[in-house]
């Protein structure tokens, strides 16, 4: 599949934010209605409740508007093995509505409470019960056939490239490679995508303003303060080199998908947040467009063709 047919969105991408306490939400019609007007065909579920909770419904929902569902974003308590039957329950519930869904990927999130995420540094013993905890809802994704992929998230368990590395070493989990929290946990995201490329499962892909990021990380802003500032602008006018990291990803010829998150933060009764939030997106599709000529030839193909024109230029 070429680029720009593994290009996907999620809802946070109009504000609709799976982190508690996010604010106003626009409508689910008027949601999907601007992803399939923007051009996409895939998404992820978003928050959870967000879209129906029934797959049946949520099929429906989505057809009417000629979309289909990529995976879902599950936020769930890892680390305590005490409430591991209530994170098996709410493994199997998401994998069911997901698979049931049509979508392909459960991406798991490492959260201190469902509803009140707090970073913490976890100690030895916790880190083990995350990496049986993964090794349990992966097999309830499979199960569902579904594929399990661990996201780093600022404000999660797993939040700073040390953190990444320690549940890595410690799991067999497959990574959700996502450029801005990556970055806002202190990793070198090109580095961290060489590093970790055969494990690689899904990409979230943003660009990120450095300066907002820097404040975000030194806790001056809080992640909303930062979306709501700027944080994520459209790809190619950020600071991360997202040219070379999708460069390195193609050329690894798995086709991964791409979900394009750009997260935004509206007030209610913002007139112009829709038309805004869809030019956004409309010109990270079209950078996203703009590196196809220069991929020709990578992804499932390995074609050395992209190699050969590289030296000549």
């Amino acid at each position: 599949m070429k680029l720009f047919e593994r290009i996907a969105t999620a809802p946070i991408s109009w504000g609709v934010c799976e982190m508690p306490g996010w604010g106003y939400q626009l409508p689910v019609e008027a949601v999907l209605e601007e992803m399939a007007a923007t051009g996409f065909t895939h998404t992820e579920l978003g928050s959870l409740g967000y879209l129906p909770p029934e797959p049946t419904e949520l099929r429906a929902v989505l057809e009417r508007h000629s979309l289909s569902l990529l995976g879902g974003f599950v936020p769930l308590v890892l680390h305590d093995p005490a409430q591991m039957q209530s994170t098996r329950h709410a493994a199997a519930e998401a994998a069911a509505l997901i698979s049931g869904g049509g979508g392909r990927f459960f991406v798991s999130c490492a959260v201190s409470h469902p509803d009140n995420w707090r970073q913490m540094p976890l100690a030895g013993r916790q880190w083990a019960a995350v990496a049986d905890a993964l090794a349990e809802v992966e097999q309830i994704a499979a199960e569902h056939g579904l594929i399990q992929a661990l996201h780093p998230h600022f404000g999660s368990l797993v939040e700073t490239d040390a953190e990444t590395d320690q549940v890595l070493h410690a799991s067999g989990t497959a990574l959700v490679l996502d450029t801005a929290h990556l970055l806002l946990g202190g990793g070198d995201v090109a580095e961290m995508a060489k590093r970790y490329l055969d494990r690689i499962a899904l990409v979230h892909i943003k660009d990120v303003n450095l300066g907002i990021a820097a404040q975000v990380s030194a806790g001056e802003l809080s992640l909303m303060q930062g979306v709501q500032r700027g944080l994520f602008p459209p790809l190619g006018q950020g600071g991360l080199p997202i040219a070379e990291i999708v460069d390195l990803l193609e050329k690894s010829g798995r086709d991964l998908w791409y979900v394009l998150e750009q997260d935004a933060a509206i007030a209610e009764g913002d007139p112009s947040a829709i038309a805004r939030l869809r030019f956004d997106a409309c010109q990270s599709i079209d950078f996203l467009q703009s590196l196809e000529p220069v991929l020709a030839g990578a992804g499932a193909s390995h074609n050395n063709n992209y190699l050969e024109r590289g030296n000549q230029q």
